[in-house]
């Protein structure tokens, strides 16, 4: 079986849960924005939670099916349309062969995951099968997907009734101003107190340049830099530092003015001083945020970090549980 694809939307790329190990090496994770909700399309459609999908971006693709296939669609409130009847989210979809998958126009969240029972067979490439663009690495052909592709689909591993759904309280939540989670870091030291009470008490919004490999934030108070001699090796200006690894979620501060939190194509490391870290449940909320969009970070520790982990793997255990897997 395979998708041919009629038109690509704005920007869809094939993704799983990405190609963790490599970061050292200046490859990131990759994979999908909202890993949750990527799961839970897989759930849906019999797949492993980490089998590949299709990410689509404010604007969903349009794709015929050579053969009688099962889908469901969750993440972004964008609603799937088979021969253009509209179509439910966060349920299992039958398709017939012949029929086209085509979309609405975006209701909330930012990006949508498409599964196919059986999940995108493309190539695995270290160990994923997840589009890294800016290294033309894995995905199909390392890109986002154009008209005129067609992409292999693997046999269904579990049968799965059609019209199962994932139920109302354990799907995912579009806020309007969401609270992201953050952990300060090793950094912290670097700005004044009363910066620091204003970085938590300012709203910020999500800028237009916003991607996947990071979230630029705008619109709060500069922070104030406790004055120092910049050592060797770093720049002049008070946000410099000698160059220091990146993890996922990191919070950079350029100049003091513009948080950027680093996302799933994110670089490795660089010259930024770090405010802080986005807890890893916070992550996928990130994903779904559109450019313009307002919200808060608030300061956390690390048994909180822990905790909303621990909460994020329950919930994602219990969709599994309440579908069979």
């Amino acid at each position: 079986m395979a998708l041919e694809i009629i038109k690509p939307g704005l920007s869809t790329s094939v993704q799983d849960l990405g190609r963790p190990g490599y970061y050292h090496l200046g490859i990131p994770l990759s994979g999908g924005m909202d890993r949750y909700s990527l799961a839970a399309a897989n759930l849906l459609v019999g797949n492993d939670e980490g089998d590949a999908v299709l990410e689509a971006v404010f604007m969903g693709p349009e794709i015929r099916f050579t053969a009688d296939a099962l889908i469901a669609v969750t993440g972004a409130e964008l609603p799937p349309k088979i021969d253009g009847v509209e179509q439910p989210t966060w349920s299992a979809i039958p398709v017939k062969a012949g029929q086209v998958l085509s979309f609405g126009f975006l209701k909330a969240g930012a990006r949508a995951y498409i599964a196919i029972a059986g999940g995108i067979d493309v190539p695995l490439v270290l160990g994923s099968r997840s589009t890294y663009v800016l290294g033309a690495l894995g995905g199909h052909e390392g890109r986002p997907l154009k008209a005129d592709d067609v992409l292999p689909v693997g046999a269904p591993k579990r049968a799965v009734a059609p019209g199962a759904a994932a139920p109302e309280s354990l799907r995912a939540v579009h806020a309007k101003a969401p609270v992201l989670r953050v952990l300060p870091g090793l950094y912290w030291h670097r700005i004044t107190d009363e910066a620091a009470l204003r970085f938590f008490e300012d709203t910020w919004k999500v800028a237009p340049e916003a991607d996947r490999i990071g979230y630029r934030f705008r619109g709060g108070r500069p922070l104030e830099f406790v004055p120092r001699k910049q050592p060797f090796g770093a720049g002049s200006d008070p946000s410099n530092i000698v160059d220091s690894c990146y993890p996922y979620g990191s919070i950079q501060v350029p100049g003091g003015t513009e948080p950027i939190v680093l996302h799933r194509d994110a670089v490795s490391g660089g010259g930024y001083f770090m405010i802080g870290t986005v807890v890893s449940a916070d992550m996928d909320l990130i994903g779904q945020l559109q450019p313009h969009q307002p919200a808060r970070f608030e300061k956390i520790d690390m048994d909180g970090a822990l905790a909303a982990r621990r909460a994020r793997a329950a919930k994602l255990a219990e969709l599994a549980a309440a579908l069979g897997a």
